[in-house]
């Protein structure tokens, strides 16, 4: 059965913002495990919706993962310049990986990007354990920016995200 990327549609946001959710605590991917504040964030798909574009990936009837596109800054930015996409809270369950949707997710987001006008690259945060995504970031072209690495929690110092970018 082949792997569809597409626009999330209302009614799959619960779903999503579950599979994300579960991701990241799962993976270990917040300090403060369920009673972490950017848990909500991971949830609230319609919020993300209402302010970039959220696509998933879908076999069948399963929705295996979801990114969020942000073509041109506003509120989802979090590093985005002036003529730079992001990608964001890319999440893939747990059972559904290793059928390639993380890597058709950041495609589909790449593609959007050189769709935009005026966007020249796409940016990204990942943080240090999650190796699997940054394989495929580099993989497809994405390099290592340290000096754009950045702390979303100033007051807790061993919280760093590194930074990738694709010139397109």
């Amino acid at each position: 059965m082949d792997l569809v990327i597409r626009q999330a549609a209302p009614d799959e946001y619960d779903t999503l913002g579950e599979i994300t959710a579960r991701a990241y605590l799962l993976d270990g991917l917040l300090d403060f495990g369920e009673s972490d504040l950017y848990l909500g964030e991971l949830r609230d798909v319609a919020k993300r919706a209402a302010a970039a574009d959220v696509l998933v990936a879908t076999q069948g009837e399963q929705i295996l993962g979801g990114v969020t596109f942000v073509p041109s800054g506003g509120p989802m930015a979090d590093i985005a310049r002036p003529g730079e996409a992001e990608i964001r809270m890319l999440a893939v369950a747990r059972e559904a990986r290793g059928r390639g949707a993380g890597e058709a997710l950041v495609r589909a987001c790449v593609d959007r990007a050189r769709a935009t006008e005026g966007c020249v690259r796409v940016v990204l945060s990942t943080q240090r354990t999650m190796r699997s995504a940054h394989r495929i970031y580099e993989r497809l072209g994405f390099v290592r920016v340290p000096e754009r690495d950045w702390n979303p929690i100033p007051e807790l110092d061993d919280i760093m995200l590194l930074t990738y970018e694709l010139s397109l």
